[in-house]
């Protein structure tokens, strides 16, 4: 006879769960978990092997799938369908600062600070190899570094995330009643197929996977950069205690933000979190290098257009299938990275998209949030640029070895009222990555359990990436780094799963047209 009453409450309390699917990612975890502790040597030579294989043969696919699906999105918005609006509701659930705030804390949470610092800065001291030789033009180095953090953090990166897919989520969704899940971008190849098959337990398992990977590991990276700054700032031992105590207090924060839903945590924390960047930004603005500041965001803009194919589709020596070196270190990292968080943003998105139209949906993924981020990225890392051309050495100094958290310490040091503005921006970066996770918590539970996943369900997927960032970080720097890699492993499946949505969302808004 079988013991039903510890499964009854079990589901009581998590709600209505696909098991299968909840074993497959919950598994993973622990294998994952249980091969770094074990051995990170092998776990690490594994990682390092699937990424040279996606960035080998997946790079070119990946570089022409985010530029298709930009010019795609962008094409779509002078559609008559385009100005339908979509969720079952004539007006927005979410007022237009909620609803940007929420969007746009998803992409610069995993780079809105550290990368912010430390890429322009990267880039500046080693020019990308498709620009050649500029030691002799500080300016144009300047301009061109900007320009390539702008090629990572804007147009094709934004819209990966959402530009089309939202548009099919919300479509088979609130239209026709399909789940909220992955599985349904694969809707019009395999059909039912999609919904109830291996097929679609695969594609669902796979996307969770990544973004649970994709995500985990900017919490390790929080506590190990956190850990870094308190030390800096408060002499705090820089030990694996205190990189405890920061994950845990992040995981506290943003399980909390998830379990109350997106009306409430979500949207408060996503608020706080975009008043607090435009405060320090502002400031950053008026007391740093202003002038230098806008220069290099109109001059690395303007590189960034007149070199925007090339820039998208740079293959270096690689050629169609090859070992990339830089690129693979680069723009196909950050495009496997992106991919990943693709599927199970686009749902974030849709659900928080309610009331508006394909036309906003797609401007505010595909423009308005890339210009927002890339002028973001001119304020510190152009800031940093500026620092350094006064004073050789005061960024790079501190930034060798590509040290992230040094980097941003370094250039807010430098400026007026350093120390307050160094430990804001510390709580900043912890508040940015406390709503990409809250946020990734509650569409996991949504993507195995239904729109509206129970407290519990979110709770778990939000304690259980935090636990995992600290078995990880307690192997060392490695297995955090090896779990950030293997997120490129996982976007070669998700990519698949994407490769729909080109010409699904396009017929889909062209049948809007035709009905409106």
């Amino acid at each position: 006879m079988t013991d039903t009453t510890h499964t009854g409450s079990l589901d009581a309390a998590l709600g209505r769960v696909d098991k299968p699917l909840f074993a497959i990612t919950g598994g993973f975890i622990l294998l994952f978990c249980a091969l770094a502790l074990f051995d990170i040597d092998a776990l690490g030579a594994m990682v390092d092997w699937g990424f040279n294989f996606a960035a080998t043969y997946f790079g070119l696919y990946w570089q022409a799938l985010l530029l298709a699906t930009f010019v795609i999105g962008l094409g779509l918005c002078v559609l008559p369908g385009a100005r339908v609006r979509l969720g079952q509701l004539d007006r927005p659930e979410f007022t237009l600062f909620q609803w940007g705030s929420m969007i746009m804390c998803t992409l610069l949470a995993g780079g809105g600070v550290f990368w912010a610092a430390g890429e322009p800065i990267a880039h500046y001291l080693s020019t990308p190899p498709l620009f050649g030789d500029l030691a002799g033009d500080p300016a144009a180095r300047a301009h061109t570094a900007l320009a390539q953090s702008f090629l990572h953090w804007g147009f094709l990166a934004w819209a990966i995330l959402g530009a089309l897919t939202t548009v099919m989520f919300m479509h088979y969704h609130y239209d026709r009643g399909l789940p909220l899940a992955p599985r349904t971008l694969l809707y019009p190849v395999f059909g039912d197929r999609a919904l109830t098959g291996p097929i679609g337990l695969i594609a669902d398992a796979t996307c969770i996977i990544a973004v649970v990977a994709g995500t985990v590991g900017p919490i390790g990276f929080l506590g190990l950069q956190m850990s870094y700054g308190l030390n800096a700032l408060f002499g705090i031992p820089d030990s694996f205690v205190t990189q405890t105590a920061v994950i845990l207090a992040l995981a506290s924060l943003y399980t909390v933000s998830a379990i109350s839903g997106l009306s409430k945590g979500i949207q408060l924390l996503s608020k706080l979190n975009v008043i607090l960047a435009f405060v320090l930004l502002a400031f950053m603005l008026v007391a740093g290098p202003t002038f230098y500041i806008f220069d290099g965001f109109s001059g690395g803009l303007k590189v960034y257009l007149s070199n925007f194919v090339d820039m998208s589709m740079y293959r270096g020596d690689a050629g169609i299938f090859g070992v990339p070196g830089w690129l693979g270190w680069w723009t196909v990292f950050f495009w496997g990275w992106f991919l990943g968080y693709g599927p199970l943003m686009a749902i974030f998105i849709a659900r928080v998209s309610r009331g508006r139209s394909v036309r906003s949906i797609i401007l505010m993924l595909s423009i308005i949030a890339p210009l927002v981020t890339n002028f973001w990225f001119s304020i510190i890392g152009g800031t940093g640029i500026a620092l350094e051309q006064m004073t050789p050495g005061i960024i790079s100094g501190p930034f060798e070895g590509f040290n992230l958290p040094a980097g941003l310490l370094a250039i807010t040091q430098a400026m007026p009222l350093g120390f307050i503005l160094s430990l804001l921006f510390l709580v900043l970066t912890m508040i940015f990555v406390a709503t990409t996770s809250d946020s990734m918590s509650y569409v996991i539970a949504t993507s195995m359990s239904d729109d509206n996943p129970s407290p519990a369900l979110r709770a778990f997927w939000g304690i259980a990436m935090g636990v995992m960032a600290l078995i990880l970080i307690s192997t060392g720097a490695g297995g955090i780094g090896k779990l950030q890699s293997f997120i490129v492993v996982t976007a070669v499946p998700v990519s698949l799963v994407l490769l729909p949505s080109l010409w699904d969302a396009p017929r889909i808004v062209l049948a809007l047209g035709r009905k409106a």
